[in-house]
Formats: structure tokens, C-alpha cells, sequence
């Protein structure tokens, strides 16, 4: 059996909620599963501590029209990576930190904030990142509905 699906044998028999359909070996190297915003923290925090995914290699954001999803890319070191997808409503998009397990996710986290309008609970306040501190409060640039705003520099 390879380490992809031994994770994965692991994880559908941890889970109850993780079906066949909810988790896929992509290729070598790659595991992908997809899990509600209401067990993400249950299979991350799994992935962490029993599986030993020790590096968080940054985390993505899509716009999915009516949802924000975010994937979290986390390693073993040389190991196969698991990508934990998980997504909540767009009109409310809510997700915990994960800096209590990697401090560094910081950096990733407020990308999601500036970049899709994320609110990340449990991240220290600090500054913006990466859009500039005068960039215009509800502008989130890689928001498929997103248009920017050019009143301010039509004035100037």
C-alpha cells in the first residue's frame, strides 16, 4: 500500500463523515479531501497531530459564486502533500485560525482576508497584507463580482 493510501484508508476510518467521494489520491504525491466548515478543525487538527502533517506549505482561496472556499496544503517533509479543502457561505465568510498550530499561517490568513474579504477568527490584529494600509475598506480584488472602485481617481 502506498503512504497516499494508507493516509487516506487512515482518515475514511477515522471519519465517518469522509466518504469516497470526499477524499482522492490525484496523483502520487497529492491526496485532496473536502470537508465541512462544521469538521474542518477535527480533521485538521487529526492531520497535525496524528498524521504528523508538520508544515503548512500556505493556503488558497477560491471564489465559488455563492461560497468561499479555502484549501490548506500541508506536508510531512519529503512525504505526500494532503490538501484539505473545506468552504463557507460567501454572504458570511468565517474561518478559524490555524496560527495556533503554525504560527506562520499568519501571513496566508491575511492574504484571505484583504484579498477575498475572509474574516479569520482568532488572528492577532496587525497589519494589512498584501494590499497597502490606504487600499478602500470592502474591496476584495480576487472576488469574481469584484469591481474596482475609480471614483477616488477620477477626482484626482
Amino acid at each position: 500500500m502506498s503512504a497516499e493510501e494508507s493516509i487516506k484508508k487512515e482518515l475514511t476510518e477515522a471519519f465517518d463523515f469522509i466518504g469516497e467521494d470526499k477524499i482522492n489520491i490525484q496523483r502520487p504525491g497529492r491526496i485532496f479531501i473536502e470537508v465541512g466548515q462544521e469538521n474542518f478543525a477535527k480533521v485538521f487538527d487529526y492531520a497535525v497531530r496524528q498524521l504528523k502533517f508538520s508544515h503548512l506549505c500556505t493556503i488558497t482561496g477560491f471564489d465559488e459564486k455563492e461560497r468561499l472556499a479555502f484549501m490548506y496544503h500541508l506536508t510531512q517533509g519529503p512525504g505526500p502533500m494532503l490538501n484539505i479543502k473545506t468552504s463557507v457561505p460567501k454572504e458570511k465568510p468565517v474561518i478559524k485560525s490555524v496560527t495556533p498550530y503554525f504560527p506562520g499561517a499568519d501571513c496566508y490568513e491575511r492574504e484571505l482576508e484583504d484579498l477575498f474579504g475572509a474574516t479569520v477568527e482568532g488572528l492577532m490584529p496587525g497589519f494589512r497584507y498584501p494590499l497597502p494600509d490606504n487600499w478602500p475598506k470592502g474591496q476584495h480584488p480576487l472576488l469574481k463580482d469584484w469591481k474596482q472602485d475609480t471614483s477616488e481617481q477620477k477626482k484626482g
